[in-house]
């Protein structure tokens, strides 16, 4: 009972804040996705991020075996989703990056504060950016045909993540009054990430669900199953393993939706993946929370 009960407290602000978000569009009000997103991404992520990193107690060398983790996890992704994409004779365009990547940031990274505190998030963001770098890189190439690893090192939030790791490498800190500026902005990101979320959500339009439930179905399977083998294989402590497997274990991302808009994909199947799979978590994400808290 005491463990349902934890899950729940770590769920529940996660699921309300998105509901928040939904019930905003519902009711007729205006929100300006487009604007928000941005600000999220150009510098309230990038402020969690680097504040996050650079004040971690985490051992380096503990968050560079997460990172090579995590990369191994998603190769294990990629091939599984391939052999996955060609055996349903899916249309690659459309499907393939959605079954790939997972929400790991606007549910990711709260799941993972909430769930193992500030040690979890300084775990996450790691995993956030190996998922970010390999999507803004592999999965625009993907949808897109092309795809360009210097835009991906000009994101803020990969910068962020970069400038983080160097200063707790170094055991470098900036001035106080600076920290609890980037601090103080960070703070809103989870906010703005998660009722954003449920905005999207909100305003998405899907037609049929048979698809969408049976790929989104093997999508959590696949990945839960990639993310133990992977953690398995590096040997990660607890907490580090417990984060790796809830951030592959997220919904489809949103992002995957917008791509798919702006490169002509068949973006209704993909809206399809992520209303479904995200309405799915709210079952199968507090399962597995309880296996790994």
């Amino acid at each position: 009972m005491e463990i349902i009960l934890k899950v729940l407290e770590i769920i529940a602000p996660v699921f309300l804040l998105a509901a928040v978000g939904f019930a905003w569009v519902k009711l007729g009000y205006e929100y300006r996705v487009e604007f928000v997103t941005r600000l999220g991404m150009t510098l309230a992520i990038p402020c969690l991020i680097f504040v996050a990193l650079m004040r971690s107690e985490i051992d380096p060398a503990a968050l560079g075996t997460l990172f090579l983790a995590g990369i191994a996890a998603y190769l294990l992704v990629i091939l599984v989703m391939w052999g996955l994409v060609r055996l349903g004779k899916l249309d690659r365009q459309t499907f393939l990056a959605p079954l790939i990547f997972s929400n790991t940031g606007n549910l990711g990274l709260p799941l993972a504060l909430f769930a193992f505190g500030d040690l979890g998030l300084g775990y996450a963001v790691v995993v956030f950016a190996v998922s970010a770098v390999l999507q803004f890189t592999y999965g625009i190439w993907l949808v897109s045909g092309g795809g360009s690893l210097i835009k991906v090192v000009q994101e803020p939030l990969v910068s962020a993540t970069l400038l983080g790791g160097l200063f707790l490498w170094q055991g470098w800190e900036t001035p106080t009054f600076l920290t609890n500026a980037l601090d103080l902005i960070g703070q809103m990101a989870i906010p703005i990430m998660l009722i954003t979320l449920g905005v999207a959500v909100a305003r998405l339009r899907i037609g049929a669900f048979g698809m969408p439930i049976v790929l989104s179905a093997l999508k959590a399977a696949i990945c839960v199953a990639c993310a133990v083998g992977a953690g398995l294989w590096f040997g990660l402590e607890p907490v580090a393993f417990g984060v790796l497997v809830v951030q592959l274990a997220t919904p489809v991302a949103v992002t995957s939706y917008m791509l798919a808009e702006k490169y002509g994909a068949d973006s209704d199947s993909v809206a399809g993946l992520v209303v479904v799979s995200t309405l799915m978590s709210v079952v199968t994400l507090p399962l597995i929370l309880v296996f790994v808290i």
